[in-house]
C-alpha cells in the first residue's frame, strides 16, 4: 500500500509517498480502508517535534510512528476478535492526537477510536470534522458557560475556531468571532452573532467585556485579555504562549486576583476523543455542525499540503484525498 513516511524530524520536505506492507488488526482495533484524511496543526506540530517535551511520546531522537496522520475517514475492511461496536463495511471516521498512520490507503487504530459517519455527510466532510471540534469541546466543557452569556473566539476561522463558534452555539450563548477581512461573512454563516476584523479593531482595546474569551489559534495572551473579561472570567487558550506561559497561568492567576479581580486562565489537557466523537457525530447528523474545508490535495501532494498549512492561514481545515 501507499503511505506517507518520514524517518527523521522535519517539515515538510522529509515526508515522502512510499510501498509498505498493508497493516493487520489486533484483537482490539479495525483495518479501515482510507478514503480521506487531513493535515492539521497537529500534524504539523508533530512532524516537527514540536513542543521538544513532547518527544518522549514521539520519539526523542526519530519518530516512533513513521507515518503521520491523526484524522480520517474511510471504510471498515477488517476487525479484531474483541471488536463489537463496528462491522465490516461500516463508513467511519476518527482521530487520535497521539497518532494514527493516517496519511496512508489503510491504517489500525483501536475501536474505541473511530465511529460511524451519520447518513448524508461525505467522507471529505467526516475527516475533517474531528481535530479542531475535539480540542475545541475539551477546552470548552472545562468553563461553566451559562445560557446567555457573551463568549469571544478569537481566530475563529481556523479548524478549532470554527469548530468552537458552531458548538457554543449549541450552548445558547452569544458569539462574537474574531478573523480576518476575508472570513467575516464565513463566521456569520455559521452562526457567529458579532463578528470582528483583527485588521480593522483590537478587541483587547475595546469597550465590550466578555464572560470568557477563547483564543483558538494562539495570537492574544491573558495579560492582554484580563481587562475585557468579566468578573469570574475565563480565558482558554489552545496554544502553550510565550516560553509556554498557558501551562503556568492557572497556577499564578490565582496568586494576582488582587491585580486582576476574580478572573483566570485554564489550561486542560485535550482528553477523552471518544466523548468528542459521539458529540461531533450527533452534532453532525443533527445539522448543527459542518466542518469548513479550505482546500483538498491528492495524497501525491503531501508535502503541498504540508507546506499550504504551515503558512499558518489556513480557513477550517485542509483535506487530503487519499482516493480519487
Amino acid at each position: 500500500m501507499k503511505a506517507v513516511i518520514y524517518t527523521h524530524y522535519g517539515c515538510p520536505d522529509v515526508l515522502q509517498l512510499k510501498e509498505i506492507d498493508k497493516p493487520q488488526p489486533e484483537d482490539n482495533e479495525v483495518l479501515i480502508k482510507v478514503h480521506a484524511t487531513t493535515v492539521n496543526r497537529t500534524d504539523n506540530a508533530t512532524t516537527k517535534a514540536i513542543p521538544f517535551f513532547a518527544r518522549p511520546i514521539t520519539g526523542w531522537f526519530k519518530p516512533k510512528k513513521q507515518t503521520p496522520g491523526t484524522e480520517f475517514s474511510g471504510e471498515v475492511e477488517a476487525i479484531g476478535k474483541n471488536v463489537s461496536s463496528l462491522r465490516v463495511g461500516d463508513r467511519v471516521f476518527g482521530f487520535n492526537d497521539l497518532g494514527s498512520r493516517a496519511q496512508a490507503e489503510y491504517l489500525t487504530i483501536s475501536a474505541e477510536y473511530a465511529t460511524t459517519i451519520p447518513e448524508g455527510i461525505s467522507y471529505k466532510q467526516a475527516a475533517a470534522s474531528s481535530e479542531g471540534a475535539h480540542y475545541a469541546h475539551t477546552f470548552l466543557k472545562k468553563v461553566d458557560i451559562q445560557v446567555g452569556q457573551d463568549i469571544l473566539v478569537y481566530g475563529a476561522s481556523g479548524g478549532i475556531g470554527s469548530a468552537a463558534v458552531q458548538l457554543l452555539k449549541t450552548l445558547d450563548v452569544h458569539v462574537t468571532a474574531v478573523c480576518g477581512t476575508r472570513n467575516v461573512e464565513l463566521m456569520k454563516s455559521i452562526g457567529a452573532d458579532h463578528v470582528i476584523d483583527y485588521t480593522r479593531e483590537d478587541i483587547t482595546k475595546g469597550q465590550k467585556k466578555y464572560h470568557h474569551i477563547f483564543d483558538a489559534v494562539g495570537k492574544v495572551s491573558f495579560f492582554k485579555c484580563w481587562r475585557v473579561l468579566l468578573p469570574g472570567g475565563v480565558y482558554i487558550s489552545s496554544d502553550l504562549g510565550f516560553l509556554g506561559q498557558n501551562l503556568l497561568l492557572p497556577l499564578i492567576t490565582p496568586l494576582i486576583k488582587p491585580l486582576i479581580g476574580n478572573k483566570k486562565a485554564v489550561f486542560p489537557l485535550p482528553t477523552d476523543i471518544p466523548g468528542s466523537l459521539a458529540l461531533i457525530k450527533r452534532l453532525m447528523a443533527e445539522g448543527r455542525f459542518t466542518p469548513i474545508i479550505d482546500r483538498e490535495f491528492p495524497l501525491e501532494n503531501i508535502v503541498e499540503a504540508y507546506r499550504y498549512v504551515e503558512k499558518a492561514h489556513k480557513t477550517g481545515n485542509v483535506v487530503v484525498n487519499v482516493l480519487p
